[in-house]
């Protein structure tokens, strides 16, 4: 009778670290997401051109990804997870207040910088203890779960900066208030870290790995995940359409973000079941899905908008949940943090090159917006395929 109380055990403290860091993400992405809603608007009221604005998100998002593979390393070399997550918060949430007191473009470009290099210093040491945790719970359930959390913050902050404005509040005044949700997700964090300063410990026991490297079907997942997210478009272009092309007033461009984070987390949560139940199939199907985001959104109306949306939502919830969930039965739990950061580098860099190149598209022909955005995405259902006949029966891991 001992050993099923034990486990029962085990279980509930996994599934109660997942709803902790899961809760730590809801108000984190309160304050950056609520941010994200309107910095590119903040820029231009200081004064930034619109190439100005273009930079400094792309090096930003460029930054925050190509970092994560050295704080991933890093961590799995000395073991030690809770310095670097606290030190990523810390730079990525209170770098969001500080932008109300920005004098000018330089400063605020600075700022909203830091605030991306904090998100990669603690992003893959947060997705390693993750993993471990959800070896107990089934990665697809845990991953979803967490995303679902994460993405109702990223539903609530910006409809509460979208409420800001609407009273004539101003930017700063939305910054400002973003300090609050910021300092409970750092109190969580404290008492994630006083609560289970080994998360490794919530993993069942494995045999020790002696190989060095990442197996072939670690780098072809890569490949996959990079493909999907260089032909993904970025919400700032897909917002910029909505503008240039008048098919939603752009008060409403907020909402229509909201609606999108809100799917997302919907989707994670079914598509995480799903996921442990079917496998990589359902990361497959979910990638063909979204892709058909692209065409609704650059080639409809309001109504084909709002579809494009809610299944671009869905997308992100899957890269953000079953993609990564997938991910750490190709990486052994001694290298699971350089796992996963090496993988958002690759995928991030990926997104960047992607999203120049949609960029530079948009402005000769929506149709070849279209047109690219399918076939990357498209080209990574066979490389999907393959690594589902190349994965072992046995995979690397918990």
């Amino acid at each position: 009778m001992t050993k099923p109380i034990s486990l029962a055990l085990a279980h509930r403290r996994a599934v109660a670290f997942i709803v902790l860091i899961g809760s730590v993400s809801l108000f984190a992405d309160m304050t950056y997401e609520g941010a994200r809603a309107i910095t590119g608007p903040f820029l231009g009221s200081l004064g930034a051109s619109a190439l100005v604005v273009g930079f400094v998100a792309g090096f930003g998002e460029l930054a925050g990804y190509v970092l994560r593979i050295v704080s991933g390393r890093l961590a799995d070399r000395t073991g030690r997870y809770w310095g670097g997550v606290f030190l990523g918060y810390t730079v990525n949430l209170f770098s969001v207040p500080l932008l109300a007191l920005a004098p000018g473009v330089t400063t605020a470009a600075a700022l909203m910088i830091a605030e991306r290099t904090g998100r990669a210093i603690r992003s893959p040491l947060r997705d390693a203890m993750l993993s471990h945790a959800a070896s107990r719970t089934g990665q697809g359930w845990g991953f979803g779960l967490h995303e679902a959390l994460d993405q109702t913050g990223a539903t609530i902050g910006p409809l509460l900066v979208a409420f800001i404005l609407w009273r004539h509040d101003g930017y700063r005044t939305g910054f400002t208030l973003l300090l609050i949700p910021a300092c409970v997700a750092m109190a969580l964090v404290l008492a994630a870290a006083r609560a289970y300063p080994r998360p490794r410990d919530l993993a069942p026991l494995s045999r020790p790995v002696l190989e060095t490297g990442f197996p072939w079907s670690f780098w072809l997942y890569c490949l996959a995940g990079g493909l999907v997210g260089a032909g993904y478009a970025d919400f700032a272009l897909v917002a910029y359409h909505f503008g240039e092309a008048r098919i939603i007033a752009p008060a409403w461009i907020p909402v229509f973000y909201a609606i999108a984070m809100l799917s997302a987390g919907a989707a994670a949560l079914g598509l995480g079941r799903l996921f442990d139940r079917f496998g990589i199939v359902v990361v497959l199907g979910a990638s063909l899905a979204a892709a058909l985001a692209t065409p609704l959104v650059f080639l409809g109306g309001s109504g084909a908008a709002l579809a494009g949306v809610v299944l671009w939502g869905i997308g992100m919830g899957a890269q953000d949940s079953v993609l990564k969930a997938a991910l750490g039965s190709f990486v052994a739990p001694e290298r699971r943090a350089t796992g996963y950061g090496t993988y958002d580098m690759l995928r991030g860099v990926a997104w960047f090159l992607g999203s120049l190149l949609l960029g530079f598209l948009y402005d000769r022909s929506i149709v070849a917006v279209v047109a690219a955005s399918l076939a990357l995405q498209i080209l990574a259902a066979p490389v999907l395929l393959l690594v589902m006949r190349r994965h072992a029966a046995a995979p690397v891991g918990d």
